[in-house]
């Protein structure tokens, strides 16, 4: 799996790293950002992401390359 800490390509990825991200803030988890826009638990996990603060793993295909959660036609 590659590790990355850039903004995923795919829409529904972001949106699922976001709300992990929040669901931890909701948990206790402390924000990595010191002074946050805002403090609703989605937008500063938002913001996190974004600034490169969060670390994820994308799934390689069958190919060796990371998967981006885009279905091609063949």
């Amino acid at each position: 799996m590659a590790v990355s800490s850039e903004t995923p390509d795919s829409r529904f990825a972001y949106v699922v790293l976001v709300a992990r991200r929040a669901r931890q803030l909701m948990a206790g988890g402390r924000p990595l950002i010191e002074n946050p826009r805002n403090h609703k638990y989605t937008r500063v996990a938002e913001e996190e992401l974004l600034k490169g603060m969060l670390e994820f793993e994308l799934p390689e295909s069958a190919d060796g390359s990371a998967e981006d959660g885009k279905q091609r036609k063949s």
